[in-house]
């Protein structure tokens, strides 16, 4: 479940979403005032989890609002957004309430697939993160309301680094490593025989986690524009931060050829020094054989701290004949805290909520015993200071689709330099259309 939260890999339908006329069309413009419709019946919603990440909300919602039911259909992540583009340019009215990836927000509400919720714009303020608040938007105005938030963390392997005679990272994220502390431990650590590789990430080709690399060197996203439609890729902090990625590779002091869902067992195994995962990592690593801990990300020598953030929101598909019903259920899961905790009763996934992330965060520190200690702390600091959304951009799912390839390059050996350069290439080409 943990890649089907965050991992956001390359799409074949990638050309079939291409938006050919919403460079100045008010996506809302053609949306009519929508009869809400019965105030009791049925109403579906539709996700990429299990059933069972679902039944705690969808059993606390019946109980509130009796007359009302949920009833949840999944569709495998490396199908939906396939089947949803398929569905909702259909206007298929047998979707009511479905997951939204937020990168995602600005194209779905340009191609007019989502209902507009601006009306709770001031609500969604007070509770959520500012990045959250601002990745549901576009053009000014509210789309989808954020059920979930991320971070990340770096994990580190304890009796590697006593072995190394390495003192490890402390969990206060002011006082977080820099990368280059990081690879100057895992290469000691690796040179004692403590480990296998020195640094890995949990999603080596992912735009995700990798964009903090840039960031924290000044690169920005890649993205810039009044459109948010031109390439910025080459920038320095950008060149930096590649170099600095291919060459852990090169080196060794990463893996090469493992991605996927063999990443963490990496480090569940003791083969890593350090590890960069999520917050669904804190109990999956609990049966390692080895002790371990958790660190905020680290950031580079002179640059500043940046984290990744953001996750699933929920939004309401405008063929929709039940919005009224379908609005309740999208309101109790994500702006009333005891829905959206609810929504993580099965999960290790933070609420997006502030009231419900206050309420669930001390728990994080004993999903592994002493291991998780530090993670609550972590993961407050760095929602309130160092979250960074990926860019809010109708050519998201294009950029997602290039910047995953470069990566791949990158760390099989290409030259930066000269791949970074193609990515812009091939941006200014795909996003033409969208001009």
């Amino acid at each position: 479940m943990r890649r089907n939260l965050f991992v956001l890999p390359a799409v074949a339908v990638a050309a079939a979403l291409v938006l050919t006329a919403c460079g100045g069309t008010d996506p809302s413009a053609g949306q009519a005032a929508a009869d809400p419709g019965p105030e009791t019946g049925t109403i579906t919603f539709t996700g990429t989890d299990n059933a069972e990440t679902y039944q705690p909300v969808i059993k606390a919602f019946e109980a509130k609002n009796p007359g009302i039911k949920v009833t949840y259909t999944q569709i495998p992540f490396d199908q939906f957004n396939a089947t949803m583009q398929q569905r909702l340019s259909a206007k298929d009215a047998g979707i009511d309430v479905y997951t939204v990836d937020e990168p995602r927000v600005s194209q779905l509400a340009a191609k007019g697939f989502l209902v507009d919720l601006s009306d709770l714009d001031a609500q969604v303020k007070g509770k959520v993160s500012e990045a959250a608040y601002k990745t549901n938007h576009f053009r000014d105005k509210l789309w989808s309301l954020p059920m979930w938030n991320s971070t990340q963390f770096l994990f580190y392997n304890k009796t590697a680094l006593a072995k190394a005679d390495v003192t490890p990272p402390t969990a206060d994220p002011q006082q977080r490593w820099t990368w280059e502390q990081v690879e100057a431990a895992g290469r000691k650590a690796m040179q004692a025989g403590a480990t296998k590789y020195g640094l890995f990430m949990e999603q080596p080709e992912a735009y995700y986690q990798l964009q903090p690399l840039a960031e924290s060197l000044g690169g920005g996203s890649g993205v810039e524009g009044d459109d948010m439609l031109t390439p910025a890729v080459e920038t320095d902090g950008w060149k930096k931060a590649m170099q600095w990625y291919g060459a852990t590779y090169r080196s060794g002091l990463s893996p090469r050829g493992i991605g996927g869902f063999q990443t963490g067992p990496v480090f569940s195994a003791g083969n890593v020094a350090f590890f960069v995962g999520g917050p669904w990592d804190l109990k999956i690593f609990g049966s390692a054989k080895f002790d371990w801990g958790v660190a905020a990300l680290p950031y580079f020598a002179g640059g500043r701290p940046v984290t990744p953030t953001g996750s699933w929101s929920l939004g309401i598909n405008p063929a929709s004949k039940q919005q009224g019903m379908a609005r309740k259920f999208v309101e109790f899961a994500t702006l009333d805290p005891a829905g959206n905790l609810a929504t993580t009763s099965t999960t290790t996934i933070i609420p997006a909520n502030l009231e419900a992330q206050r309420q669930y965060t001390p728990q994080m520190d004993t999903f592994s015993g002493a291991k998780t200690a530090g993670a609550a702390a972590i993961t407050t600091y760095e929602s309130e200071h160092t979250a960074v959304s990926r860019p809010v951009s109708v050519g998201y799912i294009q950029f997602e689709e290039v910047m995953g390839k470069a990566f791949a390059d990158i760390r099989n050996g290409t030259d930066p330099d000269t791949r970074l350069q193609e990515a812009t290439r091939q941006l200014t080409d795909a996003w033409k259309s969208i001009k």
